[in-house]
């Protein structure tokens, strides 16, 4: 009796096992997980959580957005940022001022201390993605992030 093809033999082959195999969203999902596992596991030394490193870049990258404006980019309910502020406030990696063009709104800037974590964090994240994508060419690379963008795109 033959061996069971692997599942790398399968994709080698093109012939997928089950209708799972050749369903996009559940090939994105198992990379996903693996690469948030990954994520998760690299960043618990600075207790980062994916949801804060993004928080954190967007406000570096964007200084002064306002809450509301960080939730939008990130596609983060009210509910949820507020929540998700506070903690950052609390470890003192960013901090609220008084947004100029509306007082009533809250505009988000990075501490200094934020400023150093998010130094470690980028070359940790660095190390972490070229490790997970050890096996594709920059070629490659580049196209799958191509495509993950058409997919997401509105």
């Amino acid at each position: 009796m033959a061996a069971k093809p692997t599942s790398a033999a399968r994709l080698a082959a093109q012939q997928p096992a089950s209708i799972l195999d050749s369903l996009v969203g559940y090939r994105l999902r198992r990379a996903s997980n693996r690469m948030l596992s990954d994520f998760s596991a690299t960043m618990a030394p600075l207790a980062l959580r994916p949801v804060l490193f993004a928080m954190l870049e967007v406000v570096r990258g964007n200084p002064g957005i306002i809450q509301m404006g960080l939730g939008t980019e990130l596609g983060i309910q009210r509910a949820n940022l507020v929540p998700l502020i506070n903690e950052l406030a609390a470890r003192d990696l960013i901090e609220r001022r008084a947004a100029p063009h509306d007082r009533r709104a809250m505009a988000l800037f990075l501490t200094p201390a934020g400023e150093v974590l998010l130094e470690q964090a980028d070359a940790m994240v660095r190390e972490h993605e070229e490790r997970m994508l050890a096996g594709l060419t920059r070629g490659e690379r580049d196209k799958l992030l191509e495509l993950l963008a058409k997919i997401a795109a509105d």
